[in-house]
């Protein structure tokens, strides 16, 4: 239990659910952990920085190292705060997981532009700040001379990638994390900076009232039988991402209980070539083999 040992490692939204999952098992493994959560519900309202602490608190009991930030991450300020914390209490950052977000599901004709706009900042604009922040100052070692074995951690999903009625703000702003994600793969591998997204199926605040959902995600009824939605389920994704000797940057990774899958993103298809400007009306008849 020792695969984060001494690696310093923020989640964002780790007060509650999958989040505080992660923190735990980060922490057992050997992670010194910043524990992020404003507390709020899972439609972005309300403040509680309780949360937080309470999971701090459970994990320094049991002999490991955190310390909570309540701030809010969908603002380079807070997300500079993280950051502070993270330097000022164990001198170094070596992992940020980006799991805060919240949901405001609706039909898309009745959607309002503040349940379009709070959603795309409460998951999309979550992960740009912190990313914004760590990336920087990870670059920043690096150009130092330091020598710099970091990693991200952000979270899709199949909401975004495969599509999911209702949801088109949350899917939006998900496939938005994904495609952050692979760009600043590409972007921070020169400064030994890792990034890489999970898409977790999993019983959260965010699907256990969610009609159709909360049903196939119950605790099973029999307590020996494996509970495949747990939240924990995930975390060791999550852990395995953050090692220090994880060769996984830019993929995307889907995980339900004990399966995970390699997600596989925009790819070219069939191609029809003319080797000149088509006519619409020619491609009324060649598209279809595309179609």
């Amino acid at each position: 239990m020792n695969q984060l040992k001494d690696r310093v490692i923020v989640v964002t939204g780790s007060g509650r659910g999958i989040g505080r999952e992660h923190a735990l098992l980060a922490a057992a493994e050997g992670a010194k952990v910043v524990v992020n959560d404003s507390g709020t519900g899972p439609d972005g309202k309300g403040l509680d920085p309780t949360f937080a602490a309470l999971v701090a608190d459970e994990i320094t009991a049991a002999g490991g190292s955190a310390v909570a930030v309540s701030a809010d991450v969908t603002t380079i300020a807070g997300a500079q705060k993280l950051l502070d914390a993270a330097l000022e209490n164990f001198g170094a950052v070596h992992g940020l997981v980006n799991n805060a977000g919240i949901l405001r599901d609706r039909m898309f004709v009745n959607m309002s532009e503040d349940e379009w706009d709070d959603v795309i900042t409460g998951q999309l604009r979550a992960t740009f700040a912190p990313c914004r922040v760590f990336g920087a100052h990870w670059r920043d070692r690096s150009k130092a001379g330091d020598e710099v074995k970091a990693s991200i951690v952000n979270v899709s999903s199949t909401s975004g990638l495969l599509g999911a009625v209702g949801q088109s703000n949350y899917g939006a702003a998900k496939a938005g994390i994904a495609s952050l994600t692979v760009i600043l793969s590409q972007e921070l591998e020169r400064y030994g900076v890792r990034a890489n997204a999970i898409t977790p199926v999993a019983r959260t605040r965010m699907t256990e009232n969610v009609p159709g959902i909360k049903d196939m995600v119950a605790e099973p009824a029999d307590p020996e039988a494996f509970d495949v939605y747990h939240p924990g389920n995930v975390s060791p994704v999550v852990a395995y991402l953050l090692t220090e000797q994880c060769p996984a940057n830019g993929s995307v990774f889907y995980a339900k209980g004990g399966e995970i899958r390699q997600f596989l993103g925009w790819q070219y298809g069939k191609t029809i070539d003319k080797g000149a400007r088509w006519t619409v009306d020619e491609l009324v008849q060649e598209m279809s083999g595309l179609v």
